[in-house]
């Protein structure tokens, strides 16, 4: 992977909590995407009061207080268009939170991220028979660069989390889409709504399946594929992106051992 910067030619709001953000510039003149439709880069933010500014080279930064370093966050590539070398994020912004939601929230023109990467792991399988999408905000970049890339005719059910209406996303795809929108409630937890939907599918054939997010209710949905659909998990991309109650440092010194605990239980 390679580290490079890149400068913020347009911004837009999505919804309430996503900003697309496009970069573009001389940072990016050695960028070289992958082919994962879930291709992401190591963003890196820098703090407040640090010394230094975008670029800045590795050894400017390694010694200094940990308060000061830059704070990487992974972020999906929602496109890369080749010909004007822009690569464009989604960023899920809840309000003035975190380093990546305050940065985005407040993103100009003219503004630098380094980035380290891409890198990547999924690409939908076309031998498969249809495609199962599943996840909320923070997996919707990567559902909605694997619909650019499916054929028309192929069947694809996508189950979106997002809290209501006005968060759901406008998916586009030459695919036969099938798209329904999972909206947050106190009656009934995401995790019991996406597992109703998928269990009143119409199950046949080989399925290819992403299901990225929430991590309770990613194990909710994998436990149920694996459990009542005979899902083998080695031949999905199922992962959770974020854990409900932390922070992202906080998710970060949990996750492994979350991910390993969890997989055992199955």
């Amino acid at each position: 992977m390679s580290e490079q910067y890149g400068t913020v030619v347009a911004v837009e709001r999505l919804t309430p909590t996503m900003v697309r953000i496009v970069f573009g510039g001389a940072g990016l003149a050695d960028f070289e995407p992958t082919e994962h439709t879930d291709q992401y880069v190591n963003a890196l933010f820098v703090p407040d009061g640090a010394p230094y500014s975008v670029p800045f080279e590795a050894d400017e930064v390694k010694d200094l207080d940990p308060a000061l370093k830059p704070k990487g966050r992974r972020y999906t590539i929602r496109a890369w268009d080749p010909e004007r070398r822009h690569v464009t994020i989604d960023f899920v912004a809840h309000g003035d939170v975190g380093y990546a939601g305050r940065w985005a929230q407040n993103a100009q023109v003219g503004d630098r991220l380094q980035m380290i990467g891409p890198s990547g792991g999924y690409r939908p399988n076309l031998d498969a028979d249809w495609h199962l999408l599943v996840g909320d905000e923070s997996a919707l970049p990567a559902i909605a660069a694997s619909l650019d890339v499916l054929p028309a005719g192929r069947r694809v059910i996508v189950l979106g989390v997002v809290d209501g209406p006005a968060h759901e996303l406008v998916l586009d795809s030459a695919a036969d889409v099938d798209v329904r929108w999972c909206h947050r409630s106190n009656d009934v937890s995401a995790e019991q709504r996406l597992v109703d939907e998928i269990a009143a599918l119409e199950w046949a054939g080989d399925v290819d399946i992403f299901v990225h997010g929430e991590a309770a209710e990613v194990r909710a949905v994998r436990r149920f594929l694996v459990a009542e659909r005979d899902v083998d998990r080695a031949g999905c991309s199922i992962s959770p992106y974020w854990r409900r109650g932390k922070d992202d440092e906080g998710w970060r010194e949990i996750k492994r051992q979350w991910i390993a605990d969890d997989l055992a239980g199955v």
